[in-house]
């Protein structure tokens, strides 16, 4: 019998209608509060990439109809200084979601900048609050990456209940809630890690392969069971070959091995980094509607 060959998922083009959707309800929220949602974005020092993240951010957040509030802060900015900021956002009517850029500079405290963003504003979800309520099966604001990635698996598989999951990588940013995310959409979930014993033949069990480790092409082709759906979170840059300005960006699976057993994989790129983006925004107006005691737009 002839093999069917394995299905490249299009993250950019799910992103891509997500953002669509999320533009198409911005207007009833307006019709119904007389303001548009708003996402405050704080960048701490002149990190390249972080600039760029933060530029695609601002752009994407006004193409959505939602006003982008943009905090540039020198990279010697004091502890002090940027909670101050932070609270004031908090207070802030018109900011519904506030996202701090990371990694912020060493001598500034992540968790206690996280910590002191209010939870119902917290768009990144990594707050402690919402690690709860996720954990808790409650409604909760939901870290991007991982809830980027349920989106692409539901839109795959449909239903996702009783399904084999392993996600590789505990991670508070990826690991962690996505299964967690899993676990409430009724699947049987395993988190590996890097002292997981037998890792390969843990991998080959699962339905569902979530591989979030950061190191590249770690995960096999023959590690996978035929007809799985694999979402590679991994972005590495190899060493660049011969004639080369930069090395090629891949996952942390092995593609091209994978893809004579897989049912479906994301590609790096073009998988699942183009649904941040587009999740961030989701967030912002699902934190917009909680807040102005709307119910969550349809179809977000």
């Amino acid at each position: 019998m002839t093999k069917r060959a394995a299905a490249i998922i299009d993250g950019k083009a799910f992103a891509a209608g997500l953002r669509e959707r999320i533009r198409e309800a911005v207007p009833q929220f307006q019709k119904q509060t007389g303001r548009s949602p708003g996402l405050a974005v704080v960048l701490v020092g002149d990190d390249a990439a972080s600039q760029v993240y933060v530029a695609s951010k601002h752009k994407a957040t006004i193409a959505a109809g939602m006003e982008s509030f943009e905090h540039r802060l020198p990279a010697d900015t004091v502890q002090a200084d940027l909670i101050a900021l932070v609270e004031k956002l908090n207070a802030d009517e018109t900011v519904d979601g506030i996202l701090v850029q990371l990694p912020l500079p060493d001598h500034l405290d992540e968790k206690a900048v996280v910590m002191a963003i209010d939870p119902d504003k917290d768009v990144d979800g990594l707050h402690v609050i919402n690690a709860g309520r996720l954990a808790n099966g409650e409604e909760a604001l939901t870290p991007c990456t991982p809830l980027g990635s349920l989106m692409l698996l539901k839109d795959q598989l449909g239903d996702l209940s009783g399904l084999n999951a392993v996600v590789v990588g505990r991670s508070i940013l990826v690991g962690k809630p996505m299964a967690q995310l899993l676990l409430a959409e009724n699947c049987t979930v395993t988190m590996a890690h890097s002292r997981t014993r037998d890792l390969p033949d843990v991998v080959r069990r699962a339905d569902i392969v979530v591989a979030a480790v950061g190191r590249a092409e770690m995960v096999k082709g023959d590690w996978l069971k035929d007809g799985a759906v694999v979402i590679d979170v991994g972005i590495n840059r190899l060493a660049p070959e011969a004639g080369q300005a930069k090395g090629r960006l891949v996952g942390d699976v092995a593609t091209a091995e994978a893809m004579d057993h897989v049912r479906a994989i994301t590609p790096v790129p073009g998988g699942v980094g183009p649904m941040t983006i587009a999740v961030l925004l989701r967030n912002t107006l699902v934190a917009a509607s909680a807040r102005a005691g709307l119910a969550k737009p349809e179809g977000l």
